[in-house]
């Protein structure tokens, strides 16, 4: 009866013993994972920083392109005034 419930005790002591390490690795992945929450954050930020400046940019060049055509049109104007 001894030998069964020392048995039975060492069993207890390992499973409890293993669920707290589990807890321990748990605590820890959580940490790892708002890091890279946070990380994702920033990225996130960036992107949309890289997205404004990539909508300015395209506004810019569809002013130029615009400014071009009236330009075109102004010189296709000339040419066939001049005639």
């Amino acid at each position: 009866m001894k030998k069964i419930m020392v048995a039975i005790f060492a069993a207890m002591c390992l499973v409890g013993f293993s669920s707290l390490s589990f807890a321990d690795e748990k605590s820890e992945m959580k940490g790892e994972m708002k890091e890279m929450k946070g990380e994702m954050k920033e990225t996130k930020g960036e992107m949309k920083e890289m997205k404004g400046e990539m909508k300015e940019k395209k506004k810019k060049m569809k002013k130029e392109k615009k400014e071009m055509k009236g330009e075109m049109k102004e010189m296709k104007g000339e040419m066939k005034g001049g005639k």
